[in-house]
């Protein structure tokens, strides 16, 4: 039994279902000034209100799971790219506290400022998660021990910045599509539009992001002569890209969100198929690389880490079940909304 590889795919099981859920979350905070008056705004903040924190189970999930199975891997990435995190942790905690304090204080300078520092924290997050992911395809510097050796502004170059632009477009009409969802009347109207616009951005950003990896990074195309059926996931992401206006053009939204979320689920597909068997890549001597073999923690560990998350992880599925079932439906404000 490859346990590695099992826990690669575990991992991308993780990311995927984080950037699903927690994904729309970014949308709706980045698509949050759009809001017209204090009760769309509200509106906006109550339709992920019951889920926000639930989606994070995911990403601490992933967290945890890379840091007790792949140690090294863990070690150098929060380590080397420390500034990069530190930052998207302040993001992730000043938008818990945004969603949190927005309606302690009926004030519209209180609520105004919290309302920005949603959007701000939103967009910060869904970036630096982009970048992130360029620099996971494109490589990092490493030394022979597979310690980072580059700085903070290595990270940001012209193709990682592009990545996390393409991932702020990809969750604003994740999350266009999910309002309007959840939304009726006169906000839902201009939401319609929305997500024709959001839909166009990502998609120019998309060709150029594809054009650009395929020109900067070869490599990423190196698996599909090992594993011709991945070419299966490359046609269901361009079927789902060509979907979505489709579907909004016949008033079939619940159908526009599956293909938003297949987007998502397909990249992440893709980003695994770009580097494996690679956790982090060396940009400079590929013999630096840290892969799911040189970097991950002995047999026993990962057969009793597998044991506990094949326990674990039906129970997030479950809870992540029931607590959609519950909140389904449109929103409506109370007396206990944000």
């Amino acid at each position: 039994m490859n346990l590695p590889a099992i826990w690669f795919g575990l991992l991308g099981l993780l990311l995927a279902g984080y950037a699903v859920l927690d994904g729309f979350d970014f949308g709706v905070g980045i698509l949050h000034p759009l809001a017209r008056g204090d009760r769309e705004r509200r509106l906006f903040v109550n339709s992920i209100g019951p889920l926000w924190d639930g989606n994070e189970v995911w990403l601490v999930t992933f967290g945890g799971a890379l840091f007790a199975m792949f140690p090294e891997a863990y070690a150098t990435v929060f380590s080397g790219f420390y500034m990069a995190f530190v930052l998207l942790l302040f993001a992730l905690i000043f938008r818990a506290v945004s969603l949190e304090f927005r309606s302690k204080v009926e004030s519209p300078a209180w609520r105004s400022v919290w309302d920005w520092g949603f959007f701000g924290s939103s967009l910060l997050a869904a970036l630096l998660f982009g970048v992130t992911v360029g620099n996971v395809v494109g490589g990092v510097p490493l030394d022979e021990r597979g310690v980072y050796t580059g700085g903070f502004f290595d990270l940001l170059g012209p193709y990682q910045l592009l990545v996390g632009l393409l991932a702020v477009a990809l969750f604003a009409m994740h999350g266009a599509i999910y309002l309007f969802l959840k939304t009726e009347g006169a906000v839902r109207d201009r939401l319609g539009k929305w997500m024709w616009h959001t839909w166009g951005v990502f998609l120019v950003l998309y060709l150029l992001t594809t054009m650009l990896t395929l020109v900067k990074v070869p490599t990423a195309t190196a698996n599909f002569e090992h594993y011709p059926w991945a070419a299966v996931i490359v046609v269901l992401k361009v079927l789902a890209i060509a979907n979505i206006p489709r579907c909004i053009f016949n008033g079939k939204y619940g159908q526009a969100f599956l293909s938003s979320t297949l987007i998502i689920v397909s990249l992440v597909g893709l980003l695994g198929l770009a580097v494996f068997p690679n956790l982090v890549v060396a940009s400079n001597d590929p013999a630096n690389s840290l892969t799911i073999y040189n970097a991950a923690s002995s047999s026993l560990t990962l057969t009793i880490g597998l044991i506990f998350a094949l326990i674990g992880m039906p129970f997030v599925m479950t809870y992540t079940a029931v607590i959609y079932w519950t909140f389904r439906g449109k929103v409506e404000l109370g007396e206990n909304s944000y």
